[in-house]
Formats: structure tokens, sequence, C-alpha cells
């Protein structure tokens, strides 16, 4: 290579741009090799599998994609904790020839570092790691590609420390800055996509706060243009984007295969072919140390949307900064499932989760809960389990956008808690409305009930005949389901800790079904030609039963809107307490008017009885609606106060 020779020159320094180039597309190849080392020995030993199909990564790195395929296809296991697979001997050459580059390049432009990079491999080919043979112990694969946290070196760990020394190299050696990026060797076509990425990346940069990433560097090599952004912190976490013409080809290498899924699910609306999601963890090799490649190909119709897709790429990059740190915290309060999907909504909304982390995450939520629930929420109970799962990730929602607005404004952390504990409070007031809506059904039944006694009589007043087990059975049934939901109720106010009112609702409401039931069940026994005095007399006693449960009803619909903090709704509930109390009144009124009627008419026992036990159930069902009545006011005169 001429490169070579002007090194020896003495002369490197002139071919810096192009070392680092020729650096950075062995950086590509090396982890596609890398990886297709890793399928192999997980093909030898899990034949049965499918083999890892690594095409589309090998067309990005510019590698034939039919040596490995047969490679990996090959490999089975040779005795002794090794395995064999054709062509394996020409693989560990090209991965010895591409860290070389790699520590050529870093040598020409930091000859120190270059010197300590270059020892670290001498030390791994010393060790035998990297014998160009056609077998290879298992173990060996695991040092070559895993990367421990015990601070041992492998192969895997120095090429991630070549890459960032040629990235920073790339940077201080740029001939000049487009839009935010170091770049050198473009073409005047070039400018144009960087740019494009760059005005997606600086769109959403800020919502990194303090955190240190997101520098970015491009370049021309092998007829292709390069972008590279660091993205964070972690070392295995590099995007890699190769462009030509309108083909777009990206390399996403992250440790967390959720974050790679998020990533590809935020390209939804491109027609994107991904690959590479599933690769590259070796059984035996130890999950922690594996990393995912994850490739896609986007091919534009026209340079328009290939730069839409390239400012979606670059805005995308800071929602992966901390994202598994954001993702651990949220799933202390919700299902998995839902905590990404909240880092989603966060990303697509352009809020993302920084900022929320930077103020304290955890004691900004745990901070709300003690001071705004701390009987309602226990100590480690997720928010889902005491808000309900969609109430709780709209809380959370709330959470993270007023953490970005605040902290963007350089408004106070104190305005932020005060903010989010009063949207918990929010929540929890319909948590307490949607306990009512329960009730409300309860209420519902005891209508139904009514009506039907209330029917019954007047088939009788006409002189049809009325169907009396077809009354007591229905009515028997609505108990049943009164008493379910009673039941659902009664579990779901202990389970949020809603206090003792919604309980005693629910229990008057219950008292107030049975009585109904009770009087069906007698109305059912009646015998036939009861006096017209006392069906009218009944009829009007049943008018005010059903009156009281619409009250109910209409006085139960306001209060749920009460916490609203809307003051119609409030006097609307008070009125139909009022209605309710009333019709109490006239119950006791119209019981002791069929009570007189019996006493002076005459009747035979069986009717006499009859009627009587059928009022005083009755008036006894608006008795306990009354009782619900008062319980319903002192719900809604607290919640005004509240």
């Amino acid at each position: 290579m001429k490169s070579q020779i002007i090194e020896q020159l003495g002369q490197a320094d002139i071919l810096l741009p192009s070392l680092i180039a020729e650096g950075l597309a062995a950086n590509d190849r090396i982890k596609v090799r890398l990886s297709a080392l890793q399928a192999a020995a997980q093909h030898a030993q899990e034949p049965a599998r499918p083999a890892t199909d690594l095409h589309v990564e090998c067309r990005a790195a510019g590698i034939a994609p039919a040596a490995l395929a047969t490679l990996i296809g090959g490999a089975h296991l040779a005795g002794n904790g090794r395995i064999a697979a054709p062509n394996l001997a020409r693989l560990m050459k090209e991965i010895n020839d591409d860290a070389a580059t790699m520590v050529r390049a870093v040598s020409a432009g930091k000859p120190a570092e270059g010197e300590t990079m270059s020892a670290r491999l001498a030390a791994i080919r010393a060790a035998g790691l990297l014998e160009a043979v056609n077998e290879i112990e298992i173990a060996h694969v695991a040092r070559l590609t895993g990367v421990t946290q015990d601070g041992a070196d492998s192969l895997h760990r120095l090429v991630m420390d070549l890459h960032k020394a040629l990235n920073r190299l790339a940077t201080e050696c740029a001939e000049e800055i487009v839009s935010g990026a170091h770049v050198f060797g473009l073409h005047p076509e070039d400018r144009e996509p960087v740019e494009s990425f760059m005005r997606g990346l600086n769109e959403t940069r800020a919502l990194k706060f303090n955190h240190p990433g997101l520098e970015t560097t491009a370049t021309r090599s092998g007829g292709r243009l390069l972008i590279q952004n660091d993205i964070g912190t972690t070392d295995a976490h590099v995007l890699v984007i190769a462009i030509k013409n309108n083909s777009v080809t990206v390399i996403h290498t992250d440790v967390h295969r959720a974050r790679a899924k998020f990533f590809i699910a935020l390209f939804d609306k491109f027609q994107v072919k991904w690959s590479g999601l599933d690769r590259h963890v070796a059984a035996g090799l130890g999950e922690d140390n594996a990393f995912f490649l994850v490739t896609g190909e986007f091919q534009a119709e026209s340079a328009s949307e290939r730069n839409a897709f390239l400012a979606a790429l670059g805005a995308a990059l800071v929602f992966l900064i901390d994202w598994n740190k954001a993702r651990k915290l949220l799933r202390t309060w919700v299902v998995k499932d839902d905590a990404v999907r909240i880092l989603e909504w966060a990303a697509r909304q352009r809020v993302g989760h920084r900022a929320f982390l930077e103020l304290g995450g955890n004691e900004l939520i745990g901070a709300a809960v003690r001071n705004a629930a701390p009987t309602r929420i226990g100590f480690g109970e997720r928010l889902d389990q005491a808000l309900g799962r969609s109430a709780a990730v709209d809380f959370l929602k709330t959470a993270m956008r007023v953490s970005t607005e605040a902290l963007s404004a350089g408004r106070s952390v104190r305005l932020v808690r005060d903010q989010i504990e009063a949207d918990l409070v929010m929540h929890l007031e319909r948590v307490d409305s949607a306990l009512l809506a329960i009730v409300l059904r309860q209420v519902g039944l005891a209508r139904d009930v009514t009506g039907a006694i209330a029917h019954h009589i007047a088939e009788l007043q006409a002189g049809r005949p009325s169907d009396s087990k077809r009354l007591a059975a229905r009515a028997g049934q609505i108990e049943r389901k009164a008493d379910r939901i009673a039941l659902e109720a009664r579990k779901e106010a202990a389970r949020l800790n809603a206090g003792p009112i919604i309980e005693q609702l629910v229990d008057r409401v219950e008292e107030s079904v049975d009585e109904l039931e009770q009087a069906a069940f007698i109305a059912s026994l009646a015998p036939a030609g009861i006096d017209p005095v006392l069906l009218s007399a009944l009829a009007e006693l049943c008018a005010v039963a059903t009156t009281a449960t619409e009250a109910a009803a209409s006085g139960l619909a306001a209060a749920v809107e009460v916490p609203e903090g809307r003051r119609a709704d409030s006097e609307d509930a008070l009125n139909a307490v009022t209605r309710l109390i009333d019709t109490e009144h006239a119950a006791d009124e119209r019981e002791r008017d069929v009570t007189a009627k019996v006493f002076a008419g005459g009747f035979d026992v069986a009717t006499s009885l009859s009627v009587l036990e059928l009022a005083r159930a009755v008036e006894r069902a608006t008795d306990r609606l009354a009782g619900f009545g008062h319980l319903l006011r002192r719900h809604i005169m607290t919640d005004l106060a509240a």
C-alpha cells in the first residue's frame, strides 16, 4: 500500500485522514467478523437451531457474505472444547489484519496511545488467541468477543477502545465542521446528507442536558459517505451510517436488546429492512458479554426522502442516552412493557427522559407518593396497582413532560415536585370517581328491580295477567349481579385504600337491592284479586321508590365529576341528595297509607299480610337509600374542602 510506504518515509501525518478512514472501515469489518465467530460457536454447540444470517451486515461492511455463511453453517464441535469451521483460518487472519489496521491509524495520529494499543494486540496474539488455524477453543471465542466487567482485556474491548480513539482523531483532524459534525475528505454531494442528519440531531440535542455524547464525524471511504455518532458513554453503543446515492445503511451496536428494539420502533414511518436484532449471543459465552449488532437498509425514492430519514435518525439518538436507566426506574412503578411504552411516547413527543432522570427521577415520584398518598400507596407498591394501568402511565408521562419543560426553562425543582404531586392527587381523585362509577352500576340495578315491581303492579291494576314467577326470578338474578358488583367494589376500595365512605356507600346500595328483591319475592306470592284501592296505594309507593333510585343515580353521576373542580356538578349532586332524602319521607307516608287501608278494609289474611310486607320492604329500601344520600353528601363536602 502507498500509505505504508509513506509511513516508512516518516510522512504519516500527510495520510492521517485516509488512515483514519481505513481504520474506521476496518472497525466495521472486524465487528461483523467477530459476530460471525460468535455465530459459528453457537451453531457448533446448537446445530439444530437455524444458522445466523449476516448477509446484510456483510454488505454494509463491504465483506463478501458467502464465505462467512459457509463458515457459520459448517461449524461443528471438534472435541476437547473446540470447534472447527471451513475458512476459519482465513477469518482469524482477517480479524488480525483489521485490528492491525486500526492500531496503525491510531499510531499515526497518537503515537503514545498507538504504542499502548499495539502492546495490547501483541499480548492477545501471544496468548494464541489469533492463530490462523481451522480449529479454535470455545473459551478462546469468549475471550476474543466478550467484554468482561473485571477489567480483563479482550479483542472486543481493544476494538472498542481503538474505535473511540479513531473518533477522537477524526474530530481533531477534521477539515471543517458542518452543522456541528467534524468532517474530512467529503465530496460536494456529501454535504447535504450530513447537514440533514445534523439538522435532526440538533433539533433534539438539548434534551440530553448535561450528559456527554452525540459527537458526530463524517468522512468518505470506499466510495461511500460514512457518518458516525458516539451516542453516549457506553463503549459498545455506536451508530454508523453508510450512504451511497439514495441508499442508506444503518449499523447500530447496543448491549441492550430492548433498547435496540426501541430504536427500531422509532422509524416505523420509513420502509426500513432491519436485521440482526436476535444475533450474537452465543450459548456458553455469557449474555452479559454480548452486544447486538443491528443493521437497517433504507432505499429512498429520492434525495429528499433520504434526507428525511437521516434527519429522523439524528433526532432519535438523544433518546438512547440513559435509556436503560430510565427503563429500570419506570419498572419500579409500572410493568416493563408499559415502561417501554412511556419511553417511546417521550421520544415521539420529543420530551425525552433525561430531564426526568436529572431532576431525581425515582425521588420525584417517591416524594409525590409520600406527600399526596401515604395511606393510599404502600411502600414498594406499583403505581399501576394503586391508580390502574392507564392512569399510572398517564401520570408518569406527565412527570416526564413537566421535568423537561422545567429544566429547559430553568424553573426550580420545587415547582416540578409540586406539579407532579398535584397531578398524582388528581389521578387519585379519579380513582375515587371510578369507584363511584361502580356504585352507580349498583344503583342502576336497584332501579331495575323497582321498575319490575312497579310494572307488575300496573299489570294487576289493568286487569292483565302478570308472570309472578318471572318477577321473582328476574329480581333474584339482579340481586346476585348486584352482589358481584358490590364484591368487586369492596375489593377495589380495599386495594386502593379508598377510605370507609366508599365501602359504606356500597353497603347501603347493596342493602337497598336486598330489600327490593325481597319486595319482588313477596309481590310474586300475593294472591290474585287484590283490591284496586290497595294496588293504587302500592303503585304510589313504588313510584316514590323509583324516584329515590333515580335521585341516587343522578347524585352519584354528578359526584363523579366533583373532583374535576366543576362547581355546577357539586350543586347538582347536593340537590340530588336533598331529593333523595325527601323521597324517603314521602315513602314513609305512602307506606303508612297502605297500612291504614289494609286495617280499614277487612281483607283476608293472605292479602293483608302480602300487601303490608311488600310495602314495608319497599319503604326499608328507601330508608337505605336515604342513608346512602347522607354518606354521599359527606363525600361531596370532603372533596369540596380538599
